[in-house]
Protein backbone atom coordinates (compact mmCIF):
# COMPACT_ATOMS: atom_id res chain seq x y z
CA UNK A 1 0.00 0.00 0.00
CA UNK A 2 1.32 3.31 -0.59
CA UNK A 3 1.74 5.69 2.61
CA UNK A 4 -0.17 8.42 3.38
CA UNK A 5 1.59 12.28 2.92
CA UNK A 6 3.51 13.03 5.55
CA UNK A 7 2.65 17.20 5.52
CA UNK A 8 0.64 19.64 3.34
CA UNK A 9 3.20 20.21 0.89
CA UNK A 10 3.38 16.64 0.39
CA UNK A 11 -0.54 16.35 -0.27
CA UNK A 12 -0.66 19.35 -2.52
CA UNK A 13 1.86 18.08 -4.55
CA UNK A 14 -0.53 14.89 -4.68
CA UNK A 15 -3.43 16.42 -5.68
CA UNK A 16 -1.97 18.41 -8.33
CA UNK A 17 -0.52 15.19 -9.89
CA UNK A 18 -3.87 14.02 -9.54
CA UNK A 19 -5.82 16.41 -11.31
CA UNK A 20 -2.63 16.81 -14.62
CA UNK A 21 -3.35 12.74 -14.29
CA UNK A 22 -7.10 13.68 -14.61
CA UNK A 23 -6.86 16.18 -17.33
CA UNK A 24 -4.63 13.64 -19.39
CA UNK A 25 -6.70 10.89 -19.10
CA UNK A 26 -10.10 12.86 -20.14
CA UNK A 27 -8.05 14.23 -23.07
CA UNK A 28 -6.87 10.76 -24.42
CA UNK A 29 -10.81 9.15 -23.71
CA UNK A 30 -11.85 11.86 -26.17
CA UNK A 31 -9.68 11.04 -28.88
CA UNK A 32 -11.05 7.92 -30.15
CA UNK A 33 -15.18 10.41 -30.36
CA UNK A 34 -13.68 13.13 -31.89
CA UNK A 35 -11.27 11.33 -34.04
CA UNK A 36 -13.65 11.51 -37.15
CA UNK A 37 -14.07 14.94 -36.70
CA UNK A 38 -10.46 15.78 -36.46
CA UNK A 39 -10.02 14.04 -39.46
CA UNK A 40 -12.64 15.90 -41.19
CA UNK A 41 -10.90 19.60 -39.91
CA UNK A 42 -7.68 18.11 -41.16
CA UNK A 43 -9.44 17.92 -44.44
CA UNK A 44 -11.12 21.26 -44.68
CA UNK A 45 -7.99 22.98 -43.34
CA UNK A 46 -5.86 21.46 -46.34
CA UNK A 47 -8.48 24.04 -49.00
CA UNK A 48 -8.17 27.58 -49.00
CA UNK A 49 -11.31 28.32 -47.98
CA UNK A 50 -10.11 27.17 -44.29
CA UNK A 51 -6.52 27.46 -44.16
CA UNK A 52 -6.76 29.93 -41.27
CA UNK A 53 -7.90 27.22 -39.12
CA UNK A 54 -4.82 25.76 -37.46
CA UNK A 55 -3.96 29.13 -36.03
CA UNK A 56 -7.90 29.62 -33.84
CA UNK A 57 -6.85 27.47 -31.54
CA UNK A 58 -3.61 29.28 -31.07
CA UNK A 59 -5.38 32.64 -31.15
CA UNK A 60 -8.13 31.05 -28.26
CA UNK A 61 -5.29 29.76 -26.52
CA UNK A 62 -3.45 33.49 -26.57
CA UNK A 63 -6.94 34.74 -25.02
CA UNK A 64 -7.80 32.32 -22.47
CA UNK A 65 -3.97 32.91 -20.65
CA UNK A 66 -4.63 36.82 -21.09
CA UNK A 67 -7.78 36.47 -19.05
CA UNK A 68 -5.97 34.30 -16.63
CA UNK A 69 -3.51 37.04 -16.45
CA UNK A 70 -5.91 39.39 -14.37
CA UNK A 71 -8.24 36.67 -13.58
CA UNK A 72 -5.77 34.12 -11.47
CA UNK A 73 -7.10 30.59 -10.61
CA UNK A 74 -9.04 29.91 -7.53
CA UNK A 75 -6.72 28.69 -4.72
CA UNK A 76 -6.96 25.77 -3.83
CA UNK A 77 -9.64 23.64 -2.34
CA UNK A 78 -12.15 27.01 -2.98
CA UNK A 79 -15.80 26.02 -3.67
CA UNK A 80 -17.09 25.73 -7.04
CA UNK A 81 -19.98 24.63 -9.12
CA UNK A 82 -18.35 21.82 -11.82
CA UNK A 83 -21.97 20.11 -12.66
CA UNK A 84 -22.64 22.30 -15.66
CA UNK A 85 -18.93 21.06 -17.07
CA UNK A 86 -19.38 17.87 -15.88
CA UNK A 87 -22.80 17.59 -17.66
CA UNK A 88 -22.24 19.27 -20.51
CA UNK A 89 -18.71 17.24 -21.42
CA UNK A 90 -21.25 14.34 -21.46
CA UNK A 91 -23.78 16.24 -23.46
CA UNK A 92 -20.57 16.35 -25.63
CA UNK A 93 -19.40 12.85 -25.76
CA UNK A 94 -22.81 11.78 -26.48
CA UNK A 95 -23.32 14.00 -29.55
CA UNK A 96 -19.82 12.90 -31.05
CA UNK A 97 -20.99 9.32 -30.63
CA UNK A 98 -23.85 9.86 -32.18
CA UNK A 99 -21.96 11.84 -34.93
CA UNK A 100 -19.88 8.64 -35.59
CA UNK A 101 -23.09 6.36 -35.18
CA UNK A 102 -24.58 8.50 -38.54
CA UNK A 103 -21.13 9.10 -39.78
CA UNK A 104 -21.42 12.69 -39.56
CA UNK A 105 -18.60 14.90 -39.26
CA UNK A 106 -20.13 18.18 -38.49
CA UNK A 107 -21.47 16.60 -36.05
CA UNK A 108 -18.98 15.64 -34.32
CA UNK A 109 -17.00 18.70 -34.89
CA UNK A 110 -19.67 21.06 -33.13
CA UNK A 111 -19.61 18.44 -30.15
CA UNK A 112 -15.68 18.87 -29.79
CA UNK A 113 -16.27 22.80 -29.04
CA UNK A 114 -19.27 21.93 -26.48
CA UNK A 115 -16.62 19.16 -24.90
CA UNK A 116 -13.74 22.09 -24.86
CA UNK A 117 -16.33 24.07 -23.21
CA UNK A 118 -17.20 21.33 -20.95
CA UNK A 119 -13.46 21.27 -19.47
CA UNK A 120 -13.34 25.01 -19.14
CA UNK A 121 -16.21 25.02 -16.48
CA UNK A 122 -15.37 21.81 -14.93
CA UNK A 123 -11.71 22.88 -14.46
CA UNK A 124 -12.70 26.29 -13.24
CA UNK A 125 -16.19 26.13 -11.90
CA UNK A 126 -19.02 27.46 -13.21
CA UNK A 127 -18.70 31.37 -11.93
CA UNK A 128 -15.07 31.38 -13.15
CA UNK A 129 -15.29 29.24 -16.26
CA UNK A 130 -18.31 31.07 -17.61
CA UNK A 131 -15.81 34.73 -18.04
CA UNK A 132 -13.54 32.26 -19.77
CA UNK A 133 -16.51 32.17 -22.96
CA UNK A 134 -15.11 34.01 -25.32
CA UNK A 135 -12.12 31.75 -26.32
CA UNK A 136 -13.76 29.01 -26.33
CA UNK A 137 -16.24 30.26 -29.11
CA UNK A 138 -13.70 31.27 -30.66
CA UNK A 139 -12.70 28.21 -31.80
CA UNK A 140 -16.15 28.38 -33.92
CA UNK A 141 -14.09 30.03 -36.70
CA UNK A 142 -11.89 26.59 -37.28
CA UNK A 143 -15.12 24.90 -38.20
CA UNK A 144 -15.75 24.27 -41.73
CA UNK A 145 -19.39 25.65 -42.56
CA UNK A 146 -22.07 22.82 -43.47
CA UNK A 147 -22.20 22.32 -47.18
CA UNK A 148 -25.14 23.37 -48.22
CA UNK A 149 -24.31 26.86 -46.20
CA UNK A 150 -21.37 27.18 -47.78
CA UNK A 151 -22.38 26.80 -51.17
CA UNK A 152 -25.51 28.89 -50.67
CA UNK A 153 -23.18 31.46 -49.45
CA UNK A 154 -20.65 31.12 -51.86
CA UNK A 155 -23.29 31.59 -54.48
CA UNK A 156 -25.05 34.26 -53.35
CA UNK A 157 -21.41 36.09 -52.90
CA UNK A 158 -20.22 35.11 -56.41
CA UNK A 159 -23.44 37.28 -57.37
CA UNK A 160 -23.02 39.92 -55.46
CA UNK A 161 -19.32 40.24 -55.63
CA UNK A 162 -19.93 40.41 -59.99
CA UNK A 163 -22.59 42.94 -59.53
CA UNK A 164 -20.29 45.21 -57.42
CA UNK A 165 -17.59 44.17 -59.68
CA UNK A 166 -19.15 45.57 -62.75
CA UNK A 167 -20.45 48.94 -61.06
CA UNK A 168 -16.89 49.37 -60.32
CA UNK A 169 -15.91 48.31 -63.73
CA UNK A 170 -18.43 51.00 -64.99
CA UNK A 171 -17.41 54.33 -62.44
CA UNK A 172 -14.04 53.87 -64.01
CA UNK A 173 -15.29 54.05 -67.59
CA UNK A 174 -14.80 50.14 -68.98
CA UNK A 175 -17.06 48.95 -70.94
CA UNK A 176 -18.44 45.54 -69.48
CA UNK A 177 -21.72 43.28 -69.97
CA UNK A 178 -22.70 40.86 -66.70
CA UNK A 179 -24.21 37.31 -67.51
CA UNK A 180 -24.47 35.75 -64.79
CA UNK A 181 -21.22 35.39 -63.20
CA UNK A 182 -19.67 36.03 -66.53
CA UNK A 183 -18.29 39.59 -67.10
CA UNK A 184 -17.64 40.04 -70.47
CA UNK A 185 -15.30 42.58 -71.53
CA UNK A 186 -15.95 41.85 -75.39
CA UNK A 187 -12.76 40.24 -75.97
CA UNK A 188 -12.09 38.75 -72.56
CA UNK A 189 -15.09 37.31 -70.59
CA UNK A 190 -13.83 36.80 -66.93
CA UNK A 191 -15.83 34.45 -64.98
CA UNK A 192 -16.27 34.87 -60.98
CA UNK A 193 -16.18 31.54 -59.79
CA UNK A 194 -16.15 30.03 -56.38
CA UNK A 195 -12.47 30.93 -55.56
CA UNK A 196 -13.49 34.48 -56.45
CA UNK A 197 -16.78 34.87 -54.43
CA UNK A 198 -14.42 35.96 -50.90
CA UNK A 199 -15.43 33.25 -48.83
CA UNK A 200 -11.13 31.90 -48.55
CA UNK A 201 -11.17 35.81 -47.20
CA UNK A 202 -14.00 36.14 -45.42
CA UNK A 203 -13.67 33.14 -42.96
CA UNK A 204 -10.33 34.63 -41.55
CA UNK A 205 -11.13 38.34 -41.41
CA UNK A 206 -14.33 37.26 -39.26
CA UNK A 207 -12.00 35.31 -36.96
CA UNK A 208 -9.58 38.67 -36.97
CA UNK A 209 -12.51 40.96 -36.30
CA UNK A 210 -13.74 38.68 -33.32
CA UNK A 211 -10.19 39.10 -32.23
CA UNK A 212 -9.76 42.53 -32.87
CA UNK A 213 -13.56 43.42 -30.63
CA UNK A 214 -11.75 41.43 -28.09
CA UNK A 215 -8.64 43.02 -27.57
CA UNK A 216 -9.81 46.65 -28.44
CA UNK A 217 -9.87 49.24 -25.76
CA UNK A 218 -13.36 50.98 -25.80
CA UNK A 219 -17.28 50.86 -25.14
CA UNK A 220 -19.22 47.50 -26.17
CA UNK A 221 -20.84 49.76 -29.39
CA UNK A 222 -17.49 50.18 -31.06
CA UNK A 223 -16.67 46.51 -30.42
CA UNK A 224 -19.91 45.49 -32.16
CA UNK A 225 -19.15 48.04 -34.92
CA UNK A 226 -15.65 45.60 -35.71
CA UNK A 227 -17.48 42.42 -35.93
CA UNK A 228 -20.75 43.70 -38.40
CA UNK A 229 -18.29 45.66 -40.39
CA UNK A 230 -15.87 42.86 -41.34
CA UNK A 231 -18.13 40.99 -43.46
CA UNK A 232 -19.56 43.88 -45.98
CA UNK A 233 -15.82 44.97 -45.86
CA UNK A 234 -14.74 42.14 -47.35
CA UNK A 235 -17.20 41.79 -49.49
CA UNK A 236 -16.53 45.41 -50.89
CA UNK A 237 -12.76 45.03 -51.28
CA UNK A 238 -13.23 41.61 -52.31
CA UNK A 239 -15.56 43.38 -55.75
CA UNK A 240 -13.05 45.52 -55.92
CA UNK A 241 -10.07 42.82 -56.18
CA UNK A 242 -12.33 41.79 -59.21
CA UNK A 243 -13.10 45.35 -60.64
CA UNK A 244 -9.07 46.24 -60.56
CA UNK A 245 -8.43 41.96 -62.03
CA UNK A 246 -10.94 43.44 -64.89
CA UNK A 247 -9.15 47.02 -65.81
CA UNK A 248 -5.94 45.41 -65.90
CA UNK A 249 -7.49 42.45 -68.09
CA UNK A 250 -9.34 45.18 -70.67
CA UNK A 251 -5.94 47.10 -70.83
CA UNK A 252 -3.08 44.16 -70.88
CA UNK A 253 -4.62 41.24 -71.79
CA UNK A 254 -6.07 37.88 -69.77
CA UNK A 255 -2.39 37.40 -67.91
CA UNK A 256 -3.35 39.82 -65.80
CA UNK A 257 -6.05 37.80 -64.48
CA UNK A 258 -3.84 34.17 -64.20
CA UNK A 259 -0.98 32.85 -62.03
CA UNK A 260 1.19 34.52 -59.35
CA UNK A 261 -0.52 38.34 -59.58
CA UNK A 262 -3.73 36.86 -59.24
CA UNK A 263 -3.21 35.07 -56.00
CA UNK A 264 -0.58 38.10 -55.13
CA UNK A 265 -3.92 40.59 -55.90
CA UNK A 266 -5.88 38.31 -53.24
CA UNK A 267 -3.64 38.51 -50.43
CA UNK A 268 -3.05 42.19 -50.84
CA UNK A 269 -6.25 42.80 -50.21
CA UNK A 270 -6.55 40.60 -47.27
CA UNK A 271 -4.14 42.83 -46.05
CA UNK A 272 -5.89 45.91 -47.20
CA UNK A 273 -8.96 44.84 -44.90
CA UNK A 274 -7.34 44.13 -41.87
CA UNK A 275 -5.86 47.23 -41.99
CA UNK A 276 -8.89 49.19 -42.64
CA UNK A 277 -10.33 47.35 -39.89
CA UNK A 278 -6.93 48.78 -37.73
CA UNK A 279 -8.63 52.30 -39.39
CA UNK A 280 -11.50 51.27 -38.15
CA UNK A 281 -10.52 51.18 -34.70
CA UNK A 282 -8.07 54.58 -34.61
CA UNK A 283 -11.64 56.32 -36.02
CA UNK A 284 -13.78 54.99 -33.30
CA UNK A 285 -11.53 56.32 -31.04
CA UNK A 286 -11.38 59.64 -32.42
CA UNK A 287 -14.99 59.39 -31.67
CA UNK A 288 -13.95 58.96 -27.70
CA UNK A 289 -14.20 61.17 -24.65
CA UNK A 290 -10.42 59.97 -24.58
CA UNK A 291 -8.73 59.00 -27.67
CA UNK A 292 -6.30 56.67 -26.98
CA UNK A 293 -2.88 56.62 -29.50
CA UNK A 294 -2.47 52.92 -31.74
CA UNK A 295 -0.47 51.33 -28.58
CA UNK A 296 -3.06 51.71 -26.38
CA UNK A 297 -5.98 51.25 -28.80
CA UNK A 298 -5.75 47.04 -29.56
CA UNK A 299 -4.21 45.52 -26.27
CA UNK A 300 -1.64 43.75 -27.43
CA UNK A 301 0.59 43.19 -24.11
CA UNK A 302 1.63 39.55 -23.68
CA UNK A 303 3.92 39.81 -20.74
CA UNK A 304 3.04 37.88 -17.75
CA UNK A 305 2.14 34.75 -19.54
CA UNK A 306 4.99 32.19 -18.79
CA UNK A 307 4.04 32.71 -14.69
CA UNK A 308 0.20 32.05 -15.97
CA UNK A 309 0.99 28.84 -17.85
CA UNK A 310 3.56 28.08 -14.49
CA UNK A 311 0.21 28.48 -12.32
CA UNK A 312 -2.13 25.23 -14.72
CA UNK A 313 0.25 22.26 -13.86
CA UNK A 314 -1.28 23.29 -10.21
CA UNK A 315 -4.61 22.64 -11.03
CA UNK A 316 -6.66 20.77 -8.67
CA UNK A 317 -7.86 17.07 -8.54
CA UNK A 318 -11.78 18.41 -7.89
CA UNK A 319 -14.32 15.79 -7.09
CA UNK A 320 -15.72 17.29 -10.27
CA UNK A 321 -12.65 16.30 -12.24
CA UNK A 322 -12.95 12.79 -11.00
CA UNK A 323 -16.34 12.26 -11.66
CA UNK A 324 -15.92 13.92 -15.64
CA UNK A 325 -12.89 11.69 -16.17
CA UNK A 326 -14.82 8.61 -15.12
CA UNK A 327 -17.46 9.43 -17.11
CA UNK A 328 -15.33 10.13 -19.79
CA UNK A 329 -13.46 6.87 -19.47
CA UNK A 330 -16.54 4.96 -19.30
CA UNK A 331 -18.40 6.85 -22.49
CA UNK A 332 -14.98 6.20 -24.19
CA UNK A 333 -14.49 2.14 -23.39
CA UNK A 334 -18.22 1.75 -24.60
CA UNK A 335 -17.77 3.69 -27.93
CA UNK A 336 -14.68 1.39 -28.62
CA UNK A 337 -15.63 -1.86 -27.42
CA UNK A 338 -19.01 -1.63 -29.42
CA UNK A 339 -17.91 0.77 -32.30
CA UNK A 340 -20.26 2.68 -35.26
CA UNK A 341 -21.06 0.02 -37.89
CA UNK A 342 -19.91 0.51 -41.28
CA UNK A 343 -22.92 2.04 -43.58
CA UNK A 344 -24.77 0.07 -45.90
CA UNK A 345 -23.78 0.26 -49.88
CA UNK A 346 -26.44 -1.53 -51.74
CA UNK A 347 -25.85 -3.05 -54.80
CA UNK A 348 -26.99 -0.85 -57.85
CA UNK A 349 -26.04 -0.98 -61.90
CA UNK A 350 -23.62 2.48 -62.97
CA UNK A 351 -24.83 5.12 -64.88
CA UNK A 352 -22.70 3.81 -67.93
CA UNK A 353 -25.67 0.54 -68.22
CA UNK A 354 -28.32 3.81 -68.06
CA UNK A 355 -30.36 2.91 -71.62
CA UNK A 356 -30.04 5.33 -74.32
CA UNK A 357 -33.47 4.33 -75.37
CA UNK A 358 -36.96 4.84 -73.95
CA UNK A 359 -39.50 4.10 -76.58
CA UNK A 360 -39.24 7.01 -79.44
CA UNK A 361 -36.67 8.75 -77.27
CA UNK A 362 -33.46 8.43 -78.03
CA UNK A 363 -30.42 9.85 -75.65
CA UNK A 364 -26.72 11.12 -75.94
CA UNK A 365 -24.61 11.04 -72.94
CA UNK A 366 -22.22 13.60 -71.87
CA UNK A 367 -19.18 14.60 -69.50
CA UNK A 368 -19.27 17.27 -67.39
CA UNK A 369 -16.69 19.72 -67.31
CA UNK A 370 -13.66 18.70 -64.50
CA UNK A 371 -13.90 21.55 -62.30
CA UNK A 372 -17.76 20.97 -62.10
CA UNK A 373 -17.28 17.36 -61.31
CA UNK A 374 -14.75 18.14 -58.61
CA UNK A 375 -17.41 20.58 -56.68
CA UNK A 376 -20.19 17.76 -57.65
CA UNK A 377 -18.44 15.50 -55.58
CA UNK A 378 -20.88 12.49 -56.74
CA UNK A 379 -19.98 9.08 -56.84
CA UNK A 380 -21.88 8.42 -60.01
CA UNK A 381 -23.67 10.59 -62.43
CA UNK A 382 -25.54 10.40 -65.79
CA UNK A 383 -25.95 13.78 -67.90
CA UNK A 384 -28.09 13.20 -71.26
CA UNK A 385 -30.15 14.56 -73.49
CA UNK A 386 -33.07 12.44 -75.01
CA UNK A 387 -34.92 13.82 -77.86
CA UNK A 388 -37.77 11.91 -79.91
CA UNK A 389 -38.74 12.82 -83.73
CA UNK A 390 -42.48 13.54 -82.64
CA UNK A 391 -41.46 15.92 -79.89
CA UNK A 392 -40.61 19.32 -80.45
CA UNK A 393 -37.46 19.65 -78.61
CA UNK A 394 -35.03 17.76 -76.21
CA UNK A 395 -35.55 16.75 -72.48
CA UNK A 396 -31.46 16.81 -70.48
CA UNK A 397 -31.59 14.39 -67.84
CA UNK A 398 -29.48 15.01 -64.92
CA UNK A 399 -28.96 12.33 -61.90
CA UNK A 400 -26.43 12.56 -59.30
CA UNK A 401 -26.02 9.66 -57.22
CA UNK A 402 -23.93 9.39 -53.74
CA UNK A 403 -22.97 6.36 -52.11
CA UNK A 404 -22.34 8.15 -48.56
CA UNK A 405 -24.19 11.62 -47.74
CA UNK A 406 -22.96 11.96 -44.43
CA UNK A 407 -19.05 12.13 -45.09
CA UNK A 408 -19.15 15.52 -46.12
CA UNK A 409 -20.31 14.49 -49.70
CA UNK A 410 -24.00 16.01 -50.44
CA UNK A 411 -26.21 17.30 -52.95
CA UNK A 412 -26.08 20.51 -53.72
CA UNK A 413 -29.75 21.97 -54.68
CA UNK A 414 -29.94 23.21 -58.17
CA UNK A 415 -32.22 26.03 -56.48
CA UNK A 416 -28.62 27.27 -55.39
CA UNK A 417 -27.11 26.39 -58.24
CA UNK A 418 -28.86 27.37 -61.16
CA UNK A 419 -28.37 31.25 -60.76
CA UNK A 420 -24.65 31.09 -61.04
CA UNK A 421 -24.95 29.48 -64.49
CA UNK A 422 -26.97 33.52 -65.20
CA UNK A 423 -30.64 31.86 -65.09
CA UNK A 424 -32.76 33.44 -62.76
CA UNK A 425 -35.95 31.24 -60.93
CA UNK A 426 -38.98 33.40 -62.28
CA UNK A 427 -41.03 30.62 -60.64
CA UNK A 428 -40.89 28.02 -58.07
CA UNK A 429 -43.22 25.56 -56.59
CA UNK A 430 -44.13 22.18 -55.39
CA UNK A 431 -46.16 19.87 -58.02
CA UNK A 432 -48.03 17.16 -57.75
CA UNK A 433 -47.08 14.11 -60.35
CA UNK A 434 -49.08 10.93 -60.89
CA UNK A 435 -47.75 9.05 -64.05
CA UNK A 436 -48.98 5.80 -65.69
CA UNK A 437 -46.83 2.74 -65.99
CA UNK A 438 -44.35 4.10 -63.11
CA UNK A 439 -43.30 1.93 -60.12
CA UNK A 440 -43.42 5.03 -58.15
CA UNK A 441 -47.10 6.09 -57.29
CA UNK A 442 -48.00 9.88 -57.23
CA UNK A 443 -45.14 11.89 -56.00
CA UNK A 444 -43.80 15.95 -55.49
CA UNK A 445 -41.64 17.40 -57.79
CA UNK A 446 -39.76 20.49 -57.41
CA UNK A 447 -41.35 22.52 -60.99
CA UNK A 448 -39.10 26.00 -61.48
CA UNK A 449 -39.58 28.33 -64.51
CA UNK A 450 -35.70 29.30 -65.63
CA UNK A 451 -34.76 32.39 -67.73
CA UNK A 452 -32.02 34.18 -69.17
CA UNK A 453 -32.31 37.41 -71.26
CA UNK A 454 -35.40 36.12 -73.61
CA UNK A 455 -34.60 32.47 -73.41
CA UNK A 456 -36.86 30.25 -70.63
CA UNK A 457 -36.49 26.61 -69.81
CA UNK A 458 -38.66 24.23 -67.56
CA UNK A 459 -36.76 22.65 -64.66
CA UNK A 460 -38.32 19.46 -62.49
CA UNK A 461 -36.13 18.04 -59.72
CA UNK A 462 -36.45 15.80 -56.47
CA UNK A 463 -33.97 14.65 -53.86
CA UNK A 464 -34.57 10.49 -54.38
CA UNK A 465 -33.23 9.26 -51.05
CA UNK A 466 -33.89 5.81 -50.49
CA UNK A 467 -37.34 4.96 -51.74
CA UNK A 468 -38.46 8.18 -51.10
CA UNK A 469 -39.09 11.01 -53.27
CA UNK A 470 -38.68 14.72 -51.43
CA UNK A 471 -39.01 18.05 -52.67
CA UNK A 472 -37.02 19.67 -49.57
CA UNK A 473 -33.25 19.76 -49.31
CA UNK A 474 -33.62 20.15 -45.56
CA UNK A 475 -35.26 17.20 -45.13
CA UNK A 476 -33.50 15.07 -47.56
CA UNK A 477 -30.94 16.05 -44.95
CA UNK A 478 -32.57 14.94 -41.86
CA UNK A 479 -33.87 11.80 -43.43
CA UNK A 480 -29.70 10.78 -44.23
CA UNK A 481 -29.49 10.86 -39.84
CA UNK A 482 -32.53 9.14 -39.76
CA UNK A 483 -31.87 6.54 -41.90
CA UNK A 484 -27.97 6.11 -40.78
CA UNK A 485 -29.21 5.24 -37.91
CA UNK A 486 -32.01 2.78 -38.30
CA UNK A 487 -31.51 1.43 -41.49
CA UNK A 488 -27.32 2.10 -42.01
CA UNK A 489 -27.83 4.11 -45.05
CA UNK A 490 -27.07 7.37 -46.26
CA UNK A 491 -27.44 7.01 -50.00
CA UNK A 492 -29.39 8.90 -52.20
CA UNK A 493 -29.71 10.87 -55.27
CA UNK A 494 -30.39 14.21 -56.89
CA UNK A 495 -32.88 13.91 -60.22
CA UNK A 496 -32.91 16.77 -62.58
CA UNK A 497 -34.93 17.23 -65.93
CA UNK A 498 -35.09 20.19 -67.70
CA UNK A 499 -36.74 21.50 -71.42
CA UNK A 500 -36.54 24.45 -73.16
CA UNK A 501 -39.84 26.36 -73.54
CA UNK A 502 -40.06 27.40 -76.89
CA UNK A 503 -41.60 30.61 -78.50
CA UNK A 504 -44.96 30.45 -78.34
CA UNK A 505 -45.40 27.32 -76.94
CA UNK A 506 -47.72 27.55 -73.10
CA UNK A 507 -45.59 26.46 -69.70
CA UNK A 508 -48.34 23.45 -69.77
CA UNK A 509 -46.74 22.04 -73.25
CA UNK A 510 -43.19 21.72 -71.71
CA UNK A 511 -45.24 19.75 -68.87
CA UNK A 512 -46.34 17.63 -70.81
CA UNK A 513 -43.03 16.92 -73.10
CA UNK A 514 -41.50 16.11 -69.74
CA UNK A 515 -43.62 13.81 -67.92
CA UNK A 516 -44.19 11.95 -71.55
CA UNK A 517 -40.32 11.19 -71.03
CA UNK A 518 -40.44 10.48 -67.13
CA UNK A 519 -43.40 7.88 -67.53
CA UNK A 520 -40.38 6.29 -69.75
CA UNK A 521 -37.48 6.57 -68.26
CA UNK A 522 -38.52 6.34 -64.61
CA UNK A 523 -39.24 2.69 -64.80
CA UNK A 524 -35.54 1.92 -64.90
CA UNK A 525 -34.55 4.58 -61.95
CA UNK A 526 -34.58 2.01 -59.48
CA UNK A 527 -31.52 0.16 -60.89
CA UNK A 528 -29.41 3.05 -60.70
CA UNK A 529 -30.77 4.20 -57.66
CA UNK A 530 -31.71 1.25 -54.83
CA UNK A 531 -35.09 1.72 -52.84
Amino acid sequence: MFAAPKNADQRASHADLMGIACFGLSIIAAVPVFWLGLASLARAWATPEYSHGPLIPLVSLFLLLRELRRDPLAPTGTPANRWPGIALIIVALGLGVLGNLVQIPDIVTYALILWIGGLVLTGFGLTQGRRHGLPVLHLVFMLPLPQGVFWQLSIFLQGVSSELGVWFLTVVGVPVYLDGNIIDLGVYKLQVAEACSGLRYLFPILSFSYLSAILYRGPIWHKLVLLVTAAPLTVLLNSARIAGIGVLVNSYGIAQAEGFLHLFQGWAMFLVCIAALFGLALGLQRLSKDPKPLAETIDLDMTGFRAVLARLPGMEASRGWVIATSVSLAIAAGFMLYPASDLIRPDRDPFALFPHRFGAWIGETGQLDPAVEQVLAADDYISAVFAAPDEAIHVSLFVAYYDNQAQGAGIHSPEVCLPAGGWEIAAIDVQGIDLANTPFGPFFVNRAVIQRGLARQLVYYWFDQRGQRMTSGYLAKASVVVDSLTRGRSDGALVRLITPILPGETDAEADARIQRFMTLALGSMSRFIPE
